[in-house]
């Protein structure tokens, strides 16, 4: 009996939103799953140990430009605003924009509140003189930012080229959203990767230590601890796969054998060489980031890559709309 009321109230902790994703990704046909459920505090983790791979470029590549480009942000940016950084801030990158932009305030924003909190204690006895105000909450719609950055300039930061995880639409409506929790006259610094060759791209989705692997099969880990799943984790293996059609990285679980399950009572089955798809990182060249972020409603002032241009930043203003073209 303990044992039931132990799992039941489990159950009910699950966020609402997780367990719809799950169930209809599940369900539908091809199958997938939202990447942002990667991030419970263990897909965090190995998150961060990912970005530490010899093969994965993008975050040392970004982290060498952001110590190049933070203190242009800061000359065109000013200090003594709020920086809101979209995702829950890197022990490497965020410091870097918060010493040249020295902010009045800092907010990070994330879903995985654990993650967050933790990250957030971090960086406030890193920077005493700052005032750290986590949000935890879905950035992916707008949202109402601490009343004690009112009246601050506003520099939103979304590092890791994490805008390419989302479709383009999904992407165009992110940065919608962006732009409305921030306001007009904000600022957006973010990170976009480029288009490169699959020679390059696949092995730092594929690592040869099996982290990425790890990260991608988290998820099966997650949805049978809090979903009560029943999920053969040794029936998937993690497949990485370039779309040159689409210009993205693709992530899915692939079935190794037929399986039978259940998630939250209720029953599924994939057959050997089926997936769920898990994951896009889509890339985009310089023109193609420009009218993703023009759609988004913003307007780019600069642009800068590293000498191989495997990376590159962009600084954008959400300015008002024109009544013409």
């Amino acid at each position: 009996m303990l044992k039931q009321e132990l799992e039941d109230g489990q159950q009910s902790l699950a966020d609402p939103a997780f367990r719809a994703d799950v169930l209809n990704g599940l369900a539908a046909r091809p199958r997938a799953i939202p990447a942002r459920w990667f991030y419970d505090r263990r897909g965090s983790e190995l998150f961060e140990a990912i970005t530490r791979l010899p093969e994965y470029y993008p975050t040392r590549t970004e982290t060498a430009l952001l110590e190049t480009v933070c203190p242009l942000v800061a000359t065109a940016f000013g200090q003594g605003g709020a920086v809101v950084e979209f995702g829950s801030g890197s022990s490497a990158k965020t410091p870097i924009l918060l010493r040249a932009v020295r902010p009045a305030a800092y907010v990070p924003i994330d879903i995985s509140g654990e993650f967050l909190r933790d990250s957030a204690r971090t960086l406030a006895a890193a920077f005493p003189d700052i005032a750290v105000q986590p949000v935890e909450g879905d950035f992916l719609k707008p949202l109402k930012l601490p009343a004690g950055i009112g009246g601050l300039p506003r520099l939103g930061f979304f590092p890791g080229s994490t805008i390419g995880n989302m479709a383009p639409a999904a992407a165009v409506d992110l940065l919608r959203a962006m732009r409305q929790s921030l306001g007009e006259g904000s600022s957006l610094l973010i990170g976009i990767d480029r288009i490169k060759a699959a020679g390059i791209l696949i092995p730092a989705y594929d690592d040869a230590q099996g982290i990425t692997a790890r990260f991608n099969r988290n998820l099966l880990e997650r949805i049978n601890r809090e979903l009560d799943g029943s999920i053969p984790l040794d029936a998937f293996h993690h497949a990485a796969r370039w779309n040159d059609q689409l210009a993205r990285i693709e992530m899915h679980l692939e079935a190794t054998r037929d399986a039978a399950f259940e998630v939250d009572g209720r029953p599924f089955e994939i057959r050997a060489g089926e997936t769920i798809h898990t994951e896009n990182s889509h890339k985009y060249g310089s023109r193609d980031a420009r009218l993703l972020l023009a759609a988004g409603g913003w307007t780019v002032t600069r642009e800068w890559t590293d000498p191989a241009d495997l990376f590159a930043l962009y600084l954008a203003e959400a300015r008002p709309v024109a009544a013409a073209p």
